[in-house]
């Protein structure tokens, strides 16, 4: 206690097992009171919508039905009010664009699409070069198989030179793209042949040479 008053400790995160990571004796003194936020229905998106809808657009500009259909996507997505709010706002870039009198549905579809669009290729853009080289060797590949994505692989490795990683990394990194969203992995079973791993890329290739096309060490592999 400090004179009259006390000192209070808050803590956020987005992990529900961030206490279970701490050493048992600070977990000891915490004495903590736990709170958990649930993410925004879509009721409770569609409200906070309207209500930013009337600070940033004309009256007429948009239409309810883009609202709620912006709410929707949001709430069935993840419930992340700042998500929703960056629908909207590109939404309504899109329209701008266009000279339209008026957000609609269409543009909140087509806002949908540019934002999955542009965040596969920052998240491409920004991975590790042997990381690009995977992404790079999946799309190459005509099988989708493990042992002919980590052949590709190997040879775009000694193309420019590089240290291929071992196929256990690359089964790892392999793992990490498919919880990213960027590549599809499905265990296709061949009866009394045994079974195999089918990986495809799950953006297009577009993206892919998009984001690859100014690193240097792999433009020349496109």
């Amino acid at each position: 206690m400090l004179g009259d008053g006390f000192v209070s400790l808050i803590g956020i995160s987005n992990s529900l097992t961030f206490k279970d990571k701490l050493d048992p004796r600070v977990r000891s003194s915490l004495s903590e009171e736990e709170i958990i936020f649930n993410p925004y229905t879509i009721i409770q998106l569609k409200e906070i919508l309207n209500d930013r809808s009337k600070l940033a657009f004309n009256e007429g500009s948009i239409g309810q039905a883009a609202i709620n259909l912006c709410a929707a996507v949001a709430g069935k997505e993840n419930g992340d009010a700042r998500k929703a709010i960056d629908l909207l706002r590109v939404a309504a870039e899109i329209a701008e664009r266009e000279r339209a009198d008026m957000v609609t549905e269409n543009h909140i579809r087509e806002a949908q699409e540019k934002i999955e669009k542009d965040t596969n290729y920052e998240v491409i853009k920004n991975s590790t070069t042997h990381t690009k080289l995977i992404v790079l060797s999946v799309m190459k590949s005509q099988t989708g198989m493990t042992g002919d994505v980590y052949d590709i692989y190997a040879s775009l490795c000694k193309q420019i030179e590089h240290d291929a990683l071992t196929q256990r990394r690359v089964t790892q990194i392999i793992s990490e793209l498919d919880q990213l969203g960027l590549i599809t992995s499905n265990v296709v079973s061949h009866g009394r042949y045994g079974r195999s791993q089918i990986i495809k890329m799950a953006v297009s290739s577009d993206t892919v040479s998009k984001a690859l096309k100014d690193d240097n060490f792999l433009s020349i592999l496109l």
